[in-house]
């Protein structure tokens, strides 16, 4: 699985305010789509982590297996007679707590490495670029795999080698809109005026490379899921019974034939749940494409 960083000509622009950015999304048709769409999953993944479900997503119930879709069970229910709609909901709160966790931490590690080797340059920006190509190097599946291995399975520990394949990504996104950054009037008139280096990132470079940041954001948040499914249907990501989608797909392989459902509701969660936040990062670069914002 191979990812490419996004990198847009919004690069020098500051995010506009949430308000003004929901209605600037909401105005294109991909971001409006995954909006509604991520705001579903959302609300589906809090539901089944305050337990709002009729049934318990880790109760078992050996009368109830392999029970169709139903008015008592509307996903089905699987081998041991627990409800898939409860355990679909309960592993997108798994897939969105993973993929949350580890894409905060690849921002905020890549995106310091990436405004320090951009603004300093030098042997800095020498040592991160290297770093940052030993890791592209690698396969990201790959790389996720070695480094849960490592680590050992469970969510966190899942979150951490998500966050180590993207960290790299995030580096490269905020290194090209800082090397433009860091050369502007404003910046050198800081520098002039003897302003410490550190107010003059954070109150001036970051908040001009924050556009093509926040796209890479929603992005990453996508393949995240897509990578957290893939590490739990090996069997190394999250573990039983604790619900997970990947985990839920290995699980049914030998009953789709005979039981689809068990397969069909949590792989197709998985592929609304990729397409959601692309289509709403597509919305997020169209909103902060600043030659849109000028032709209205």
């Amino acid at each position: 699985m191979s990812v490419t960083p996004v990198v847009t000509e919004t690069a020098t622009a500051a995010a506009p305010p949430a308000g003004r950015l929901l209605t600037r999304i909401w105005r294109d048709t991909n971001g409006r789509i995954g909006l509604v769409l991520t705001a579903i999953l959302v609300l589906a993944a809090l539901c089944g982590a305050v337990g709002l479900l009729p049934h318990d997503p880790i109760a078992q119930f050996p009368d109830a297996r392999y029970r169709p879709p139903s008015a008592d069970y509307w996903f089905g229910s699987d081998q041991f007679g627990r409800d898939i709609l409860a355990r679909v909901a309960a592993g997108i709160w798994t897939s969105l707590r993973v993929s949350v966790v580890s894409v905060a931490l690849a921002t905020l590690v890549g995106a310091t490495l990436g405004v320090c080797a951009g603004f300093f340059g030098g042997w800095l920006d020498q040592v991160i670029s290297r770093f940052v190509e030993v890791l592209f190097a690698f396969p990201a599946i790959l790389l996720a795999l070695a480094v849960v291995s490592a680590l050992g399975s469970g969510w966190f520990n899942t979150a951490v080698a998500i966050a180590v394949v993207y960290t790299p990504i995030f580096a490269r996104v905020a290194r090209g809109p800082t090397l433009s950054v860091r050369n502007a009037e404003f910046v050198n008139a800081q520098r002039v005026l003897g302003i410490p280096t550190h107010r003059i990132l954070l109150r001036h470079v970051l908040p001009n490379i924050s556009a093509p940041v926040v796209v890479q954001v929603t992005l990453a948040l996508s393949w995240a899921i897509l990578t957290e499914s893939a590490l739990s249907f090996l069997g190394l990501g999250t573990q039983p019974p604790e619900p997970s989608l990947g985990l839920m797909v290995a699980d049914a392989q030998n009953t789709i034939t005979s039981a689809w459902w068990t397969m069909a509701f949590p792989a197709a969660t998985i592929v609304v749940a990729v397409v959601a936040l692309n289509l709403l990062g597509d919305g997020l670069r169209s909103a902060l494409d600043p030659r849109r914002e000028q032709s209205r």
